[in-house]
């Protein structure tokens, strides 16, 4: 089939499916309104990339803009391999030489997981340089963000970041409509409830509603899918089953120390031959495909900060729920990582910090303007002693740092979330 027929067959399914959507939920991404630059969304699969795109497209349609100046193409589809470079421009040529006049007219190229076509940057590069066109890509690799499109696109892309949903998403998406500004009691239960079942759950667009069965076994499939085609694939990663239990390892221990180091010594004990680099280089495949998160202590020294073990956080709370089986033990851990990817969608650098004494801050956060501020998470403050070994690590941290810092409870952040001011 040549790329022609390809084409019309995919605008016909993108027409249909658009017919289809209805009560989308809108995200709290938004892409810069940049209207000369590459507009490009990372996240990992299955976290509703796509639907960002079709939520754009839709708000176009919505503007009047004729549809046939909008080209959508998924490259995960397995009906347009094999992928390159010649069959992306081939491509775009075909839906040029279908509709002749937008050839004097702006159009719209959105291109989803564009990471699966083989040297796709010189494509999309001659595309921005040459045509009236504005671009918008997907992908699922956190490379896309730096060292791609750093190199690439030299300047002429702006990246954003797409998370499960956050958990006023997560609310949105359930139909569930709780006035924020009321405190009451009731309205603090409820919000209480629902947060639990968020823990559980977790954000991923497509599970929300799922049954707790077909919920875990969909959360286990994208884990199975994403380190096979986004790790093992991608990096030609040479044991597979090594590599797998890492992952978990490093999962079943989000909100905690995870040391390679130690890792690499309890493989050898168990046998395992394998050399501590891959180790690393393992973790870094782990954190590009969106996996799980290692963070740093902050430290002024570089060297401080890599010898300390790096705390572990990962993609979504309903992913570690499906891959754990003590649920109250963890919801302090889970709490945790529930506001670290909040701080990570606000675009903040994170690390944590030890005081000089080696209390434990969960989180330094750097906003992409600079501004600094210390975050202690406490899930269960009711023991007076926990809230004032949680008090007295803050209060060490700020003035050794000269920072502000604020507790952040489970009331408090049902009332008023995370504030960076």
């Amino acid at each position: 089939m040549n790329e022609m027929a390809i084409l019309q067959i995919l605008i016909g399914e993108l027409e249909s499916k658009l017919r289809l959507l209805k009560g989308l939920v809108s995200r709290e991404a938004q892409f810069p309104d940049a209207p000369n630059k590459i507009k490009v969304a990372i996240g990992m699969r299955r976290v509703g990339k796509t639907y960002f795109l079709y939520e754009r497209i839709l708000k176009l349609l919505d503007a009047r803009v004729a549809p046939t100046t909008i080209l959508y193409i998924n490259f995960e589809d397995d009906r347009l391999l094999p992928l390159d470079e010649q069959k992306l421009a081939k491509l775009v040529e075909a839906f040029y030489t279908l509709y002749p006049e937008n050839h004097d007219k702006k159009c719209y190229l959105f291109f989803d997981e564009i990471q699966n076509v083989k040297n796709w940057p010189i494509v999309i590069r001659r595309l921005h340089d040459t045509k009236n066109a504005e671009i918008f890509l997907t992908g699922s690799s956190a490379k896309l963000l730096s060292k791609e499109i750093a190199t690439s696109l030299r300047g002429r892309s702006l990246a954003i970041e797409i998370w499960p949903y956050s958990f006023h998403e997560y609310l949105r998406a359930k139909k569930i409509a709780v006035d924020p500004r009321l405190h009451d009691k009731k309205t603090l239960d409820q919000l209480s409830q629902l947060f639990h079942h968020y823990l559980s759950d977790g954000g991923f667009p497509e599970i929300v509603g799922y049954i707790p069965d077909i919920k875990q076994r969909t959360l286990q499939e994208y884990l199975d899918v994403a380190i096979y085609r986004d790790i093992i694939e991608r990096h030609d990663v040479k044991n597979p089953s090594l590599i797998k239990y890492m992952i978990l390892s490093m999962i079943h221990n989000v909100s905690k120390p995870f040391a390679i180091n130690k890792f690499y010594n309890d493989l050898k004990s168990q046998g395992y031959k394998i050399g501590k680099e891959i180790l690393y280089e393992y973790a870094d495949h782990t954190e590009d495909a969106y996996l799980a998160f290692p963070t740093p202590v902050f430290n002024p020294s570089l060297r401080q900060s890599q010898t300390n073990p790096k705390k572990i956080y990962a993609i979504d709370p309903g992913l570690v729920r499906a891959l754990t089986l003590d649920y109250e033990k963890d919801l302090g851990r889970l709490f945790e990582n529930v506001v670290f990817l909040d701080l990570k969608r606000l675009g903040c650098k994170i690390s944590y910090y030890l005081t000089s004494e080696r209390y434990e801050i969960d989180f330094l956060a750097q906003t992409p303007r600079g501004h600094k501020k210390l975050f202690q998470v406490a899930w269960d403050i009711e023991d007076p002693k926990t809230f004032e070994r949680e008090e007295r690590a803050l209060k060490a941290g700020m003035k050794e740092l000269k920072i502000d810092g604020e507790i952040i409870t489970l009331d408090g952040y049902l009332r008023k979330g995370i504030s960076l001011d």
